[in-house]
């Protein structure tokens, strides 16, 4: 049963003199409800009217959900402390969207096949491309948003080519937020020519052997500053005809 669905004058009445699940898509609606009642039992169990003497048994089970930090909401003063401790024997943290892109072209492809369900229309086809444009965008609305916006696709599609591309920057500039730009491309790798690797190579050496006060042996020699055996770096300095003098 969801409880947005009851007035809120009958809610107390309606979710305690029944047997269930009782699924509250905001936390304020549970303790509105509660409000009317003096709550006798840590487990909600046993309730009484706050205009009525007599203590009703009950068994509920309740799923409760909150976009709010309610911890903070106790420290506030916004929220029950009582009712925050009774509701959280089993606590699943849902992260937002944003953080889970992955899921974004699962849930969409979901959405898309209901809309089309529900207009009576062909399910429209979604490239790559635009898949990638929907992981772009951090949908601070979560998961409704998402499903309005593929909603809305389906809509102007009219069994065609959708623009979904065009739909999200639109989306988002209603929104005030836009899409993050597409990934570059990564640079090609530079490729040396073996003039200016030698001169590079050449230049290197110099360096660490100035670094190193001419050493090449040794702790902070030059050969331990490149990561060689001395050995190798001789034979390099006397392939590149380094010497002493040339580190004046």
């Amino acid at each position: 049963m969801k409880l947005s669905l009851i007035p809120r004058e009958h809610r107390f009445y309606e979710l305690f003199q029944r047997q269930g699940a009782l699924v509250c898509e905001t936390l304020t609606e549970l303790s509105d409800a509660l409000s009317e009642g003096r709550n006798r039992h840590p487990r909600l169990r046993e309730l009484e009217h706050m205009c009525d003497d007599v203590t009703r048994e009950v068994d509920v089970r309740v799923i409760a959900a909150t976009n709010r930090d309610l911890k903070a909401e106790v420290r506030a003063g916004r929220f029950r402390e009582d009712l925050y401790y009774r509701l959280g024997v089993f606590l699943i943290e849902l992260p937002p969207l944003r953080e889970r892109k992955s899921d974004i072209p699962l849930l969409a492809s979901h959405f898309v096949s209901l809309a089309a369900r529900k207009l009576g229309v062909p399910e429209p086809r979604i490239s790559m491309e635009e898949w990638e444009q929907l992981k772009r965008y951090d949908w601070p609305g979560n998961v409704r948003e998402l499903q309005n916006v593929i909603e809305r696709t389906v809509i102007l599609s009219r069994g065609g080519r959708p623009r979904l591309d065009a739909i999200v920057a639109d989306h988002a500039a209603h929104q005030g937020t836009a899409p993050s730009p597409a990934p570059r491309p990564p640079e090609p790798e530079e490729v040396v020519p073996e003039g200016e690797w030698r001169r590079r190579e050449r230049a290197n050496l110099l360096a660490a052997l100035k670094r190193a006060g001419g050493r090449v042996y040794g702790p902070g020699g030059a050969a331990e500053l490149l990561g060689v055996k001395p050995s190798t770096l001789q034979s390099r300095l006397r392939a590149r005809r380094i010497h002493a003098r040339d580190l004046h």
